[in-house]
């Protein structure tokens, strides 16, 4: 028999309920959620009361970040309606495009100066905090009091921007692993415009036959269409990994902005499901990432390692 510190069903079920907590402490206290769930991943994880080990998990904890991430970005992009989008069109441009190229750029010269890595890791580095993603921006925006305009502009830019810099991540990895990078550049560019297009026409149709499915009321019983659309989210991540890696998160999110912009009788009781869902997987992911991470790695990077997040935060964002 496994102890309870080597069960991984222990870890699953404390870190859920852990960010349930949390969530509705920070409520009742008016703070950021994320505040208090990195605090709980932190006292529950390894370095604290050790309830909560992430590692024991082993590949379930990638699927399981892989699969509310696939979530939480469909349910970003039913939020997005194409009307506001239009009206704010060229701003949200700038910052999923350019935007990211200085991301990239000033992440990259904040790790070669402040921890002096190479050329390659630190483009790598950048490209990787390229991405603020819905997990933080979209629980920041519903607790803040903002314009309609500002709301629209930085909920799309969480959106939007997490499949960029996902292909954008693994085009560089590439680079970076390559002996030649030079001779990999053309491929890895080309994967990258592959990966687009894949996950692009996925969503799209996967978007209309949901969203079809959910007009037709003899399709789907009532009761069912939550799960329904849950299901078929998740097979459509999946499924766009299996045709062409990192073009998942692509299609999860075009197929939400497609089915969150064409009206149906469910969508009401879709939205709630989701925004339920949603601060749950928020909950669990942050719990699981807050308590994987180590004091000692942290204490490793020191002051220069403060000097990046400074830098970041402060200048480059």
């Amino acid at each position: 028999m496994s102890s309870p510190e080597a069960d991984p069903r222990l870890t699953f079920a404390l870190a859920l309920l852990a960010g349930m907590f949390a969530q509705a402490i920070s409520r009742h206290l008016r703070l950021p959620g994320i505040v208090l769930l990195l605090l709980a991943g932190v006292a529950l994880g390894p370095d604290g009361l050790g309830g909560v080990q992430p590692r024991r998990l082993d590949a379930g904890l990638f699927a399981i970040v892989d699969f509310a991430g696939a979530i939480l970005l469909f349910e970003g992009g039913l939020n997005l309606e194409i009307s506001r989008l239009r009206r704010s069109g060229v701003v949200i441009r700038r910052l999923i495009t350019w935007g990211a190229l200085v991301t990239l750029v000033g992440g990259a010269l904040a790790a070669w100066l402040w921890l002096e890595w190479g050329p390659m890791a630190s483009i790598l580095f950048g490209s990787l905090v390229v991405v603020t993603g819905p997990t933080v921006i979209g629980p920041l925006v519903s607790e803040l009091r903002l314009k309609t305009k500002v709301a629209t502009v930085l909920e799309a830019e969480g959106v939007l921007i997490d499949p960029v810099g996902a292909i954008l991540a693994v085009v560089i990895l590439g680079l970076a692993l390559a002996a030649d990078p030079g001779s990999l550049l053309i491929s890895q560019g080309g994967a990258g415009l592959a990966r687009i297009a894949s996950g692009s026409v996925l969503g799209i149709a996967a978007g209309f036959v949901l969203a079809r499915a959910l007009r037709i009321s003899r399709v789907l019983p009532d009761g069912l269409e939550n799960v329904f659309v849950l299901s078929s989210v998740l097979l459509l991540y999946a499924g766009s990994e299996a045709l062409l890696s990192h073009s998942g998160v692509l299609a999860v999110t075009v197929a939400g902005v497609v089915v969150g912009n064409t009206r149906s009788p469910v969508e009401r009781d879709l939205r709630e499901f989701k925004d339920q869902l949603t601060v749950m997987l928020i909950g669990l992911l942050f719990v699981l990432l807050a308590a994987d991470v180590r004091f000692e790695q942290v204490r490793a990077l020191g002051w220069a390692g403060l000097g990046v997040v400074a830098t970041l935060i402060l200048v480059v964002r």
